[in-house]
């Protein structure tokens, strides 16, 4: 496996590979857990040459979040990324992909003001800047990125269509632990009693789509007045909890029926202690 900081020398590696065959692309922030590396596995599958980058993206953190307590074990994650085979890990410094006088950001939009966004301002820019970087350092034709993080991969389905990205962005189911809670780097941070409490948060969203398949008449308060209760036991507290519709994300009302809305789906955010989790499911019926 070839071991690359600089963009430049990664950027011209990757484009002559590109010239022979199709490259896909795995962009990451390390700590690596069996989800991600069932998207490397899947990068394996749609192109002869498979990148992985490894990049703590500090445009993506707020002022208080945990940037420089984030888990950094990077040769455990060399080792197994070399065991699935990867061809080339990009892992730049923060110096190496934002030099001095770098100033350019993208803006996302509305649906960066939306559910995590309007908890973390600039998150979702700070994350469509240093993707798009990434594409084109990397030439990918396509991009491996989990459904755990939707609201991420609208985003960046969303960048891709908007400056017409000559990059396949590939969803990937939602990995989960066999307590079925899902599997993120951040889990590292929870005491047993919080992952025990955790496991509230895949039931009640398994609780939540059962109701809304079995009965669409019911309108969004009354399916979220049902699951609230769920998620506000065992020692977690909400942040939010929300049902969106079409792929844009749009926001519902209390009083909309479920059988009205296009591509309805559901989001939550919680703490379980001081750590944030998330998770979402599709409330539709032909998911």
């Amino acid at each position: 496996m070839l071991i690359l900081n600089s963009p430049e020398v990664t950027q011209e590696t990757c484009l002559r590979w590109k010239r022979e065959s199709p490259i896909a692309f795995v962009p990451t922030m390390g700590c690596l857990h069996d989800g991600h590396l069932a998207l490397v596995q899947r990068a394996k599958e749609l192109a002869p040459k498979v990148v992985v980058s490894i990049f703590v993206n500090p445009l993506q953190f707020g002022p208080n979040e945990d940037f420089e307590k984030y888990p950094r074990v990077f040769e455990e994650d060399c080792r197994k990324l070399e065991s699935m085979g990867v061809d080339l890990l990009f892992h730049p410094s923060v110096k190496d992909l934002y030099p001095d006088g770098f100033s350019t950001k993208i803006s996302v939009g509305e649906i960066a003001n939306r559910l995590c966004g309007a908890f973390r301002p600039g998150h979702f820019d700070g994350v469509a800047t240093v993707v798009l970087k990434l594409f084109e350092i990397t030439s990918c034709d396509y991009a491996v990125f989990g459904e755990k993080d939707f609201q991420q991969l609208t985003v960046i389905q969303q960048i891709t269509r908007d400056f017409n990205l000559p990059v396949c962005v590939i969803p990937f189911p939602t990995v989960r632990a066999d307590d079925q809670v899902a599997l993120s780097s951040r889990n590292s941070y929870l005491s047993s009693s919080e992952r025990e409490a955790a496991q509230k948060i895949p039931q009640a969203l398994s609780a939540a789509r059962k109701e809304a398949l079995s009965n669409p008449h019911q309108t969004v308060g009354e399916l979220l007045n049902k699951i609230t209760p769920e998620l506000s036991r065992e020692g977690l507290k909400i942040q939010y909890l929300e049902i969106t519709q079409s792929r844009r994300l749009l926001p519902t009302r209390p009083e909309e029926r479920l059988e009205s809305l296009s591509q309805p789906h559901l989001f939550v955010a919680v703490y379980a202690g001081s750590t944030r989790l998330i998770d979402n499911v599709s409330l539709n019926s032909g998911q």
